[in-house]
């Protein structure tokens, strides 16, 4: 008989929300604290300096506020595991948006706050189970605001790698989320149950092709910390330098991940 097929991960609504709100609220304290200089400091996202980097987190919290004024669909046709492969087509966009409001709102403290007091008054007012037309089909509100933490974890590791002592501290909760969905993502996208994929303290997950573990130590074992995995999975960090680096442990002829990595582009 084949194995049950696993339910998707359920997420606290309220504790995603406290999540996003949290993680947005130490970025932009952060922020608030650079000047001209170090706002014009580059990324190691291609061209973009800190200052676009800022306002495209702000862009992470409007999104809701522009899939709120499109038309709801009928029903539900996209799963949250989608969103991770499914943003890629939009990159272009996104750049030039972010550079556009870099632009516009010299003031990035107030566009910032500008967009926390949007992204909480459509949270307020919306049902959790609002359909919004994403990238990656129509998608609950709920789960959408899950896929906030991933954008808000993600750019606040960029900005911290990008401004030497910024330290923005992460949101224990918006870490978590962020990386049980990158790695529930690995498993829809390698599945099988011959190789496990430990994240401590926060996710482990059965992924790649082959003979089922079922009990005992299993045989190909993957493990890293929260901020390595959310590094591979974004292309951030290669698998090759990661293990260089000893900052993966993989043992088992099924442990090398190299080419399910990244999971988003």
């Amino acid at each position: 008989m084949p194995p049950a097929k696993k339910r998707p991960r359920a997420y606290d609504p309220a504790k995603t929300r406290a999540a996003v709100l949290a993680q947005f609220g130490n970025m932009r304290r952060a922020v608030g604290t650079l000047g001209p200089d170090r706002l014009a400091l580059p990324t190691r996202l291609g061209d973009w300096s800190v200052r676009e980097l800022a306002a495209h987190c702000a862009m992470a919290l409007d999104a809701v506020d522009r899939l709120l004024g499109e038309p709801e669909p009928a029903r539900q046709d996209g799963r949250l595991l989608d969103w991770p492969f499914a943003i890629a087509d939009d990159a272009p966009a996104i750049a030039a948006t972010a550079r556009r409001l870099a632009e516009e709102h010299p003031d990035l403290d107030a566009h910032l706050a500008d967009a926390e007091h949007r992204f909480t008054a459509h949270l307020d007012t919306h049902p959790a189970g609002r359909l919004l037309p994403t990238s990656a089909g129509a998608l609950p509100l709920a789960d959408y605001v899950v896929t906030r933490t991933v954008e808000l974890v993600v750019h606040t590791d960029d900005l911290n790698a990008a401004v030497p002592g910024l330290d923005i501290p992460y949101d224990r909760h918006a870490l978590a989320a962020c990386t049980r969905l990158l790695a529930d993502a690995l498993a829809a996208k390698a599945p099988g149950g011959s190789t496990e994929v430990r994240v401590p303290p926060y996710a482990v997950v059965q992924c790649v092709e082959g003979p089922r573990h079922t009990r005992g130590t299993p045989p190909n074992v993957v493990e890293t910390d929260p901020l390595t995995w959310i590094r591979l999975a974004t292309g951030r960090l290669t698998w090759k330098q990661a293990l260089q680096d000893a900052h993966v442990s993989a043992s088992g002829e099924r442990a090398d991940l190299d080419a399910y990595l990244p999971l988003m582009r």
